[in-house]
């Protein structure tokens, strides 16, 4: 998707090759290296190891000094996005990239031959510090992101497959693609893992989409969040942002669903509250390649739909869009600026959330109240700094980190005023896309 080109571009309030910020201080920047140059895509925590994406494989980082972190192990495992989660001794890695077979060894091959392969790795990190490889699970239309919601009896992780963009070309992912694959791995023998269901999300199809490009239709799920606790899943999917009831695993059933025709294009990612009454949603307008961040395209588009989880009568939820927020600052016409990903910071009583939004850098933001989110410290790097900006921005621990998709992993300190009381909550793991409560 191009980029904005607005004749009449009003100056960036970063200049371009300078950085800037408020209440945020950046402590320090691990540069990619060795086999890992491609794009940096998500993260995830366990412990004292950050786990995170690239395209090539995945590097795992030791957060023992959380100010400069250590780069301890290096896994060349090429597959984009390689979305990637941990539960337990369990890593999972998503390949929505058509590859020769299974493979870290593999090589690209069109979508159009049966042979190719898409999907999920599956990884034993009993040893963080030697990750093993134990089995491969192929899925319709590959793993475009991947969510984890343990199973009541925690004998069982449940991995909710999101992938999109069938076409009658490929044989292993046609129309229509109303689904998502739900594989089911046993803890104890993750090399037993398989796809256990592929519940059709949209019996009626989902949204038809509109001139605004092929990202507004509903051609499966882009991202889903669960929430074990609550028994809740949210998805963004494309056109569509619904809410599930999760308490069969293998069965998740849709209770409410949202859409916006007027400014959300496509459905990206979710993130509840702590205490599952509200969803933010993220519209990722261009796909990732827009300078969205502008007059051009005003307050709302490209941004976050914030939405209150209403209870009706008997027991019935429905999500219902409270307002918009979108950073404040006007980017250049050449930044790829729009609302991706981020998690809450910990701090009960307040619904708070850092959050990337590419070259327009890292955001913090109070949504406590849902009519009236208003931005409390950012973080933005200036036009040339990065080629491409920040993937995800989590709040671990104290700290801040982030997955730059050009120049590294990155580590934020947030100011005392915003986080202090967040600093005293300590997590065993972070999966943004398997939220667990800290308000116990």
């Amino acid at each position: 998707m191009s980029k904005s080109t607005s004749s009449s571009a009003v100056e960036p309030d970063v200049p371009p090759g300078e950085t800037e910020s408020s209440k945020i201080t950046h402590l320090s920047n691990q540069p990619k290296n060795g086999a890992l140059l491609s794009t940096g895509s998500d993260l995830a925590f366990q412990g004292k190891y950050a786990f995170a994406g690239n395209y090539d494989g995945f590097t795992v980082y030791d957060l023992s000094d959380p100010e400069n972190p250590e780069q301890v192990v290096q896994v060349s495992c090429p597959g984009g996005q390689n979305d990637i989660s941990v539960y337990k001794d369990v890593l999972v890695l998503s390949t929505d990239s058509s590859r020769s077979d299974d493979s870290c060894e593999s090589t690209s091959m069109p979508a159009t031959e049966k042979a190719a392969w898409e999907g999920i790795k599956v990884w034993d990190i009993s040893n963080p510090l030697e990750p093993e490889y134990v089995q491969s699970v192929e899925t319709s239309c590959g793993s475009h992101t991947h969510s984890l919601v343990p199973s009541k009896n925690k004998r069982d992780l449940y991995v909710y497959v999101s992938s999109y963009f069938p076409s009658e070309t490929y044989p292993d992912c046609r129309p229509p693609h109303d689904t998502i694959s739900i594989v089911k791995v046993p803890l104890r023998t993750p090399e037993s893992a398989r796809v256990v269901s592929t519940p059709n999300l949209f019996p009626d199809g989902g949204y038809a989409g509109d001139d605004r490009g092929s990202y507004t239709e509903t051609t499966g799920c882009h991202d889903i969040t669960t929430y074990a606790r609550y028994d809740l899943a949210a998805g963004a999917c494309m056109g569509d942002g619904i809410l599930m009831d999760i308490r069969d695993r293998e069965r998740p059933r849709v209770i409410s669903r949202a859409r916006d025709t007027e400014n959300f294009a496509f459905w990206h990612s979710a993130t509840f509250n702590d205490d599952a009454t509200k969803v933010v949603f993220t519209d990722e307008l261009g796909g990732g390649g827009l300078a969205t961040c502008n007059d051009e395209f005003g307050p709302t588009l490209g941004a976050n739909g914030i939405y209150d989880i209403k209870r009706k009568w008997f027991g019935k939820k429905e999500l219902v869009l409270k307002s918009y927020y979108k950073i404040p600052r006007t980017n250049s016409e050449n930044e790829n600026c729009v609302a991706h990903n981020g998690s809450l910071i910990p701090v009960k009583g307040k619904d708070l959330m850092v959050q990337s939004w590419y070259q327009g850098g890292v955001s913090v933001f109070d949504f406590t109240d849902s009519r009236n989110p208003r931005e409390v410290a950012w973080f933005d790097r200036g036009e040339g700094v990065s080629g491409g900006g920040t993937w995800s921005t989590y709040y671990y621990n104290g700290y801040a980190y982030s997955n730059d998709l050009a120049i590294g992993f990155d580590t934020f300190d947030i100011d005392d005023s915003i986080d202090r009381r967040a600093e005293r909550v300590r997590m065993r793991s972070l999966n943004p896309q398997m939220q667990e409560s800290f308000g116990r």
